[in-house]
């Protein structure tokens, strides 16, 4: 009996002490996952994790079904998506253990005792490069409010961690920037005066001026490692499409998107020389990927290219995604959720192919690279 109690005693030990190796273990691996120290998001509403929640009378949201439909909880959260968007994949390649959360709801809060030191997302539907990007919808946060915002937080680094630790623990995290797609919506909106008065080789021109003059600001406040993306297809968005008669893409929206990418390449590769060096980016073409999607879909799983998953009317794109619309039971083979953003589903595979693959869709390097320069 004591023998066999004594064995069983070791028997106990020996798995205990197995027990808090296998933790041990699980804790380096998990500790090893997380690339960066933090990641800061600025953009459209494909990165928008819930800002605009918080704009009182923004018509920009998303905070209401059907979105969220396939989210964790199956709420709406304020991503314009069935459920996780660019920015919720982006975290987890990356390897935080959440996405960075809304700006506006850290401030808002009334615990609020500090930004959280694993990043903030500035995102904002309905932004764009402009600061008139957003008349259309009334209300969001455009990329100089962005920066503005960024800069609070910056200081707030600051004060926590000292300038010498503030600089060290932002020249390794990641700068997510996201956005130029509804400056071009605002170029050939119906009733706009823009196309009569401004070229568009003049109008991307001035775009990425102002791009320019806002990834220096934040060079200067800490950003090292930028993602920076291109604006993809939109005019073979469902919404764009249902402008044309035979609901082929809005080619002349798809040249001014690829002016803009054309210009954008050049502009990055003069701003690090201009930088000496001190800045790293991946420039990640979502034109090329979207193109990808609509050209072989059943190569990714898609069987659906012209219509959103959620709305109402023609390519379910007359009435946008809101409670009263239908939404498909198959999700993942869209590549629209609504009028005008991705499923989960395509959402989840460009990053995957921006994340690691080649030069082709991210470039000088992608963004594996670019976190581990």
């Amino acid at each position: 009996m004591l023998h066999q109690m004594a064995h069983n005693k070791r028997s106990s030990g020996i798995l205990f002490v197995s027990l808090i190796v296998i933790v041990v273990c699980l804790g380096l691996s998990e500790a090893q996952k997380q690339q960066v120290p933090a990641m800061y998001v600025f953009g459209d509403s494909l990165v928008d994790v819930g800002n605009n929640n918080h704009l009182k009378i923004s018509i920009a949201k998303a905070d209401f079904p059907h979105n969220g439909v396939d989210f964790p909880g199956n709420k709406p959260t304020g991503r314009f998506s069935n459920g996780k968007n660019f920015a919720d994949f982006l975290a987890e390649k990356a390897g935080l253990a959440t996405t960075p959360p809304p700006y506006l709801s850290v401030v808002s809060s009334k615990s609020n005792d500090g930004f959280p030191t694993t990043g903030v997302s500035f995102a904002s539907g309905g932004a764009g490069i402009f600061n008139g990007s957003d008349e259309r919808y009334r209300q969001s946060l455009p990329l100089s409010k962005q920066v503005y915002y960024y800069s609070t937080v910056y200081g707030d680094l600051v004060q926590r961690l000292g300038s010498a630790g503030a600089q060290t623990h932002l020249e390794k995290s990641l700068f997510a920037i996201v956005l130029g797609s509804n400056d071009l919506f605002d170029y050939f909106k119906s009733g706009s005066n823009q196309s009569n008065e401004i070229t568009p080789q003049q109008y991307v021109d001035s775009m990425l001026i102002d791009l320019k003059q806002a990834l220096k600001g934040l060079h200067d406040s800490g950003g090292r490692k930028f993602l920076i993306a291109g604006i993809g297809a939109v005019g073979c968005c469902p919404s764009q499409r249902n402008r044309v008669k035979n609901e082929e893409c809005y080619e002349e929206e798809n040249q001014m998107a690829v002016k803009y990418n054309e210009g954008l390449k050049p502009m990055l590769e003069g701003l690090k020389s201009e930088l000496k060096g001190n800045m790293t980016y991946s420039y990640v073409d979502v034109y090329d990927v979207f193109a990808s999607f609509i050209q072989t879909p059943s190569a990714f799983g898609f069987t659906e290219v012209k219509a959103a998953c959620c709305g109402l009317g023609n390519l379910k794109a007359q009435v946008p995604c809101v409670p009263v619309s239908t939404y498909c039971s198959n999700r993942s083979d869209h590549i629209f959720w609504d009028l005008y953003h991705p499923t989960e589903t395509a959402a989840r595979i460009l990053i995957d192919m921006v994340f690691d693959g080649s030069q082709q869709y991210a470039a000088p390097i992608n963004v594996k690279q670019l976190i581990a320069a």
